[in-house]
């Protein structure tokens, strides 16, 4: 009976030294030395990857799409879509999978992708103004639409043919921050437009925030758009 009881003790004695050294050793050393090599390494990315204005203000994180849109005339009203602020540069459909229902507490969208197929609403396999209402198709024929009538100016038209794929759709997340060189492009004689600004000015500060293909193969060029209307914030109010 003694030798079972001594058993046991030892045994509980083994299981509470194993529960302390591994609570300091995962819950203590681990995160400790993983929050210091983050920090020391990668110290940007660790803290959130913050984008800030001229003044030291965060604005963003960089990998998180947001939009700049005109306020609503009826905050209230679910049915009233938001118009585009056009003095901005305009990011991709960024709308994720519609803003949060669950936790009203904070203005949330929620990350994710249509599980539509590329032809959906096509007509003949082609996305035409015939498309039905509420499909795929449709959305991107009206996309395309506002993107043409959008970015064309007094002295600059946009052709159909030269909206890219990536003005009228949205990412897999729903929240891309980045847009390609040739959306960026489209839109500069329209944002030099609206802001007063020298069209080769706006050339610039989109050739200066052109990010090309990580390790020279991976990827596609892009432009970071908060990172661009931050910059061209700083330079219209600067």
């Amino acid at each position: 009976m003694n030798n079972s009881v001594g058993n046991t003790a030892r045994l509980i004695g083994a299981g509470l030294r194993a529960l302390l050294v591994l609570t300091v050793i995962c819950g203590v050393i681990y995160p400790l030395a993983v929050t210091g090599i983050a920090q020391a390494l990668f110290n940007d990315k660790a803290n959130g990857s913050e984008v800030k204005d001229k003044s030291g203000q965060v604005v963003g994180s960089s990998p998180i799409g947001q939009t700049y849109n005109l306020p609503k005339q009826n905050p209230d009203d679910p049915e009233e879509s938001a118009k585009p602020d056009l003095q901005w540069f305009q990011p991709r459909p960024s709308n994720g999978l519609g803003s949060n229902s669950v936790n009203t507490q904070y203005s949330l969208i929620l990350s994710g992708a249509t599980n539509r197929s590329a032809d959906n609403g096509a007509v003949n396999g082609l996305c035409t103004a015939g498309a039905e209402e509420g499909t795929l198709c449709a959305q991107v024929v009206a996309a395309k639409d506002s993107v043409v009538t959008d970015n064309s100016t007094t002295s600059y038209k946009v052709k159909p043919e030269d909206v890219p794929a990536d003005a009228v759709t949205s990412s897999g997340s729903g929240l891309d921050p980045h847009i390609s060189p040739e959306y960026a492009k489209i839109q500069i004689h329209r944002v030099a437009e609206q802001n007063k600004l020298d069209v080769k000015q706006v050339e610039k500060l989109v050739a200066d925030h052109t990010t090309g293909r990580t390790l020279g193969f991976m990827g596609e060029p892009r432009v970071n758009v908060l990172e661009l209307n931050t910059a061209l914030k700083a330079l219209t109010r600067g």
